[in-house]
């Protein structure tokens, strides 16, 4: 082990006690179901850590099947994805300022230009640009009207919108949206043209331009383009720290919010909500023992979640249980998006890629 990142000199690493288990053959298929869905291509967004999933391992698992363009938020997201692949492009929704110039220079990577002040800041650089247009959102993008005169003379390499109301296909904006960009495009010359995220894909061709940039859809929550639900990709696992017995009567965890109505086997397995096992499945989640479900009980904690194995095949202190974790099912019994669930796994745990 290096001194340097280890400075207490210690040799042994300590053993994790959560694991997310991780389907890279999911994660590829789900990829590939948007990169087929139309004429466009598909990038993939791997912001905020690959969605929880772990970044750099999505981008070769995805670059290895033939992704080539890869969106992260933030400049600090950048150095960890370093070296990319052969052919690969990292781009930058959030734009620049003048505080990240120095390192974006540095860096194998491109700003999605929001302001006027971004682009006149990259316009020193005489690198090419990717520039967001708003169409309807009002969140990031220069003025529709505004953006052949702010970007006059660089190479827009990608003009890019962003949909707001693609969960409700019937909304109306996603139509303005598609018109209003569709009309920005025949007046604004750029090497590709990108509207859709995820679930913009699903609302058809239309919509796709020349790429789309999918999210969630490649890692387990929403829908895929044909309207199936998007493969799951993680799972969870915790070892048991302790086993007890508990009386019919007798309460477990916070709140006494969970009371035993027989003589039960409580489970105290290593997961909380530190670790992005939401405390809204307080009494609603479940684990699996051997395939027998184990519910919940009583209240998430931090570091700890309790399961009734009364039910479940003989368990030892140290077994591990496997906590199931589609992001919608757990989005509809925890009251949190899957967006929101997804993100918050946390470092805590060791992740395990087949």
């Amino acid at each position: 082990m290096n001194k340097a990142a280890n400075p207490c000199g210690v040799d042994v690493i300590p053993p994790f006690e959560a694991r997310l288990l991780l389907d890279g053959d999911a994660l590829v298929a789900n990829w590939r179901d948007f990169a087929a869905c139309g004429r466009a291509e598909a990038g993939a967004a791997i912001k905020a850590d690959g969605y929880g999933l772990g970044a750099r391992a999505v981008l070769e698992r995805l670059a290895a099947a033939g992704c080539r363009r890869f969106y992260v938020a933030h400049w600090h997201e950048v150095p960890p994805l370093l070296p990319l692949p052969a052919g690969v492009t990292l781009s930058v929704l959030h734009g620049i300022s003048a505080e990240a110039m120095p390192a974006a220079r540095n860096l194998p990577a491109e700003p999605v230009l929001a302001t006027a002040a971004q682009v006149a800041l990259w316009r020193q650089t005489g690198r090419p640009v990717e520039l967001m247009v708003d169409t309807g959102m009002n969140r990031l993008g220069l003025a529709p009207d505004a953006v052949a005169g702010i970007a006059a003379g660089l190479p827009i390499a990608v003009l890019h919108s962003h949909l707001a109301c693609t969960e409700n296909p019937a909304h109306p904006l996603n139509e303005a949206q598609r018109a209003c960009f569709a009309d920005v495009a025949a007046r604004v010359p750029a090497g590709l043209y990108a509207l859709a995220n995820s679930a913009g894909a699903a609302l058809g061709p239309a919509w796709h331009f020349d790429l789309i940039r999918p999210g969630v859809g490649l890692y387990g929550g929403g829908l895929l383009p044909d309207g199936r639900p998007s493969r799951t990709v993680a799972r969870m696992a915790a070892r048991i720290i302790q086993l007890r017995d508990v009386p019919a009567g007798a309460a477990v965890g916070y709140g006494a919010a969970f009371v035993a109505t027989r003589p039960s086997r409580i489970a105290t397995a290593a997961i909380g909500y530190a670790d992005g096992y939401a405390r809204g499945l307080s009494n609603a989640g479940w684990a699996l023992a051997d395939g027998v479900r184990c519910p919940a009980a009583g209240r998430i904690s931090m570091d700890l979640a309790a399961f009734d194995v009364t039910d479940a095949p003989p368990l030892a202190e140290g077994d591990w249980l496997e906590i199931p974790f589609d992001p919608e099912a757990m989005a509809a019994l925890s009251g949190r998006t899957s967006y929101e669930l997804l993100v918050a796994l946390g470092h805590r745990f060791e992740r395990v890629w087949r």
